[in-house]
C-alpha cells in the first residue's frame, strides 16, 4: 500500500492509499479540507475535533441527498415532485442538522 502525505486545515497526514487510488484519495481529501476550512472561518466553533464531526455529518448528508436522488424513480410529469412527507422529512433533516450544529458548537443540547 501507497503512502500519501496530504495536509487538511494546514495539519499533514500521512494516509495508506492502495495503487491506483491516489486521485480519488486527493479528491476527497480536498472536499474535507475545504467542509472543515468553511466551518472553521466561520468562526462558530473552534474545536478541530468538532470541526470534523460538522464537517464529516455535512459530507454525509449531502451524500444521502444525493443518493437519494439518484435512487428516487422520475415522477410523472402530472404528478407532484414531492410529496408532504418528503417536505417534512427535509425540514426534520435541516433541523437536526441545525440541532447538531449548536450542540456541537456549545450552544445546545441534544435532547
Amino acid at each position: 500500500m501507497k503512502q500519501v502525505e496530504v495536509q487538511i486545515m494546514g495539519q499533514s497526514y500521512l494516509l495508506g492509499c492502495p495503487e491506483g487510488g491516489e486521485p480519488q484519495l486527493r479528491e476527497a481529501v480536498e472536499r474535507v479540507d475545504a467542509a472543515m476550512c468553511k466551518i472553521r472561518d466561520a468562526g462558530k466553533v473552534k474545536a478541530r475535533d468538532r470541526i470534523a464531526v460538522l464537517a464529516s455529518l455535512n459530507l454525509a448528508f449531502d451524500l444521502a441527498q444525493r443518493e437519494a436522488t439518484i435512487a428516487a424513480p422520475a415522477a410523472p410529469a402530472s404528478a407532484p415532485a414531492a410529496g408532504p412527507d418528503a417536505a417534512a422529512d427535509d425540514a426534520r433533516a435541516a433541523q437536526l442538522i441545525q440541532r447538531l450544529d449548536q450542540a456541537l458548537a456549545g450552544d445546545d443540547h441534544l435532547l
